[in-house]
């Protein structure tokens, strides 16, 4: 393991959207608030076409690796729809308020 000290105080988010046609978007990065922007102004390909976008879930990690780690679980399918499906729903969504007004 190494320790990137220019990243020490930066957490990493690892999030979910869901797009206007109900599929799930799974993402990781360490601006939440400049990459829900990216994706709402269509600057990203894979929801480009799906907006608008909703902020659904999103958890805070301390490392980059651990942020993409949790990213591949839902992209690979290790994870399944039920359980995503209860992480939405049991997930507070006032924690998304704030992100989701800017969209």
């Amino acid at each position: 393991m190494t320790l990137d000290i220019f990243h020490m105080d930066e957490s990493y988010y690892f999030y979910i959207l869901e797009r206007s046609d109900n599929t799930k978007y799974y993402g990781y990065t360490n601006n939440l608030k400049r990459r829900l922007q990216d994706h709402s102004n269509g600057k990203v390909v894979s929801t480009r076409n799906k907006r608008p976008v909703q902020l659904v879930y999103f958890e805070e990690l301390n490392t980059r690796s651990e942020a993409f780690r949790r990213e591949q679980q839902f992209k690979n399918g290790k994870t399944r729809k039920e359980k995503i499906q209860d992480l939405i729903s049991s997930f507070p969504r006032e924690k998304c308020q704030g992100f989701n007004s800017h969209l």
